[in-house]
């Protein structure tokens, strides 16, 4: 059972972050006026050291998988199996589709009903 992750949720439209440990729930929502998919990473080490959370073996990153844009896509998978390979720890990926709105409750649904496919994780691009 996933118990503490990291959800990155960059598909190019309201990108936001989220960073459940211990039983608390952060969400960082990116302005979208000014968001640089360059910073992605360093928005994700900020979150960790701002909450104090050390990544270990018993961590996972959930990544939207889409659709969305080619671009933001390409940057969250990179950085999500960036973390992955780093750290040795679990990588999930859901469909937009399934998730609904980006709070904890659907989040945790979406772990529960197992909607999310381990490791392989397949795009989907809007056109």
């Amino acid at each position: 059972m996933i118990k503490n992750f990291l959800i990155i949720d960059c598909i190019g439209k309201e990108n936001k972050i989220g960073l459940k440990f211990d039983k608390k729930f952060h969400i960082y929502k990116f302005d979208q006026n000014v968001y640089n998919y360059d910073q992605l990473a360093l928005n994700i080490l900020n979150l960790l050291k701002k909450h104090k959370v050390n990544i270990d073996n018993k961590f996972s990153v959930l990544v939207n998988s889409g659709p969305g844009s080619f671009s933001s896509l390409r940057v969250s998978l990179a950085v999500a199996k960036g973390i992955k390979i780093s750290k040795k720890i679990n990588l999930f990926g859901y469909k937009n589709s399934d998730l609904g709105q980006f709070n904890l409750a659907n989040i945790e649904l979406l772990i529960k009903k197992d909607l999310m496919q381990k490791n392989l994780i397949k795009p989907l691009y809007i056109s």
